[in-house]
């Protein structure tokens, strides 16, 4: 019996120094994560954004995390393909179009609205004091688009055009690819283009009401003339060779984060999203099919 118990002390012994190997085995492979975002906003608002959040990752995944500020969403996409950012915070269609090219990541958590809402909607804006109150009453105008691989920037837009029978191509004057939804909203409202295209979650969360609260713009000098069907919302991807471990990290920090540092988690929707949710690849299919099509699109 003092044999045996002995035998399992040391077996338990021997099974805590293997875990705690294996942990310091991944902590010298990966002495830093990198973290990166789409741009949904310019540079700066971007690192104003996330950069608690960095803070709080690394504080409880006990590594090093740096935010990595890109210039489109193709460069979160050839991060990942690259090897080189291990965490990306994408849009729905940025997320699919790194599945589509066979990139090596899988989403583990979603963004949550309030209500509980998991999906949000791609608008149209002009000008309140336009005459407009169609896309095609738009012909000849100029049309501002966020980027070629946003979802409510430029997809679902296009998909919305292919049912109205228009090619944005042909009916605009100029079709312009603005950078992020902060600068399709200022484009619009500069009078470079006459509407454009953004992402609207309901009347109280849209990017227009995030620069309206910080007084970039005033949300009434603009008006919705088309929202589409609802759209599932932006994921979180790490990418598959990351071990078991820190993958495990990574998630329980982010479905934590309201609860462990609520500033910073706060600080990524100005306060109007509700905790992280899990989430699967599956999710993303239809979205998947959405790239497929405005590809086809685009070769016609």
């Amino acid at each position: 019996m003092s044999f045996n118990r002995r035998a399992v002390l040391a077996l338990a012994a021997s099974s805590v120094l293997a875990i705690s190997a294996q942990a310091q085995d991944w902590k010298a492979k990966y002495p830093e994560l990198v973290f990166a975002t789409i741009p949904a906003e310019n540079a700066a608002q971007v690192t104003e954004r996330f950069k608690d959040f960095g803070a709080y990752l690394a504080k409880e995944i006990g590594i090093p995390v740096r935010l990595r500020v890109v210039g489109d969403y193709a460069a979160v996409i050839e991060g990942q393909r690259a090897e080189q950012i291990h965490i990306a915070y994408y849009g729905p269609a940025s997320y699919a179009r790194a599945r589509m090219i066979g990139v090596k990541t899988t989403p583990f958590v979603i963004e949550v609205a309030k209500g509980g809402v998991k999906g949000y909607h791609a608008v149209f804006y002009v000008k309140a004091n336009s005459p407009y109150k169609t896309i095609a009453d738009l012909k000849g105008k100029n049309l501002g688009l966020v980027d070629p691989n946003s979802t409510s920037g430029n997809n679902v837009p296009r998909f919305a055009m292919h049912g109205m029978k228009i090619n944005p191509e042909e009916h605009f004057s100029k079709v312009v690819y603005t950078g992020s939804h902060v600068n399709a909203v200022m484009a619009l409202n500069q009078g470079t283009v006459d509407v454009a295209a953004n992402w609207w979650n309901n009347e109280n969360d849209s990017e227009l009401v995030r620069m309206s609260d910080k007084g970039m713009v005033k949300k009434e000098d603009f008006r919705i003339i088309f929202k589409s069907d609802q759209i599932v919302n932006s994921p979180v991807a790490y990418l598959d060779g990351l071990p078991a471990e820190l993958k495990k990290r990574i998630e329980q920090a982010f479905l934590n984060a309201h609860l462990k540092d609520k500033a910073a988690f706060e600080k990524l929707s100005d306060g109007k999203a509700e905790p992280f949710q899990t989430v699967t690849h599956e999710a993303y299919l239809p979205v998947i099919e959405l790239n497929k099509f405005v590809d086809s699109l685009r070769k016609r």
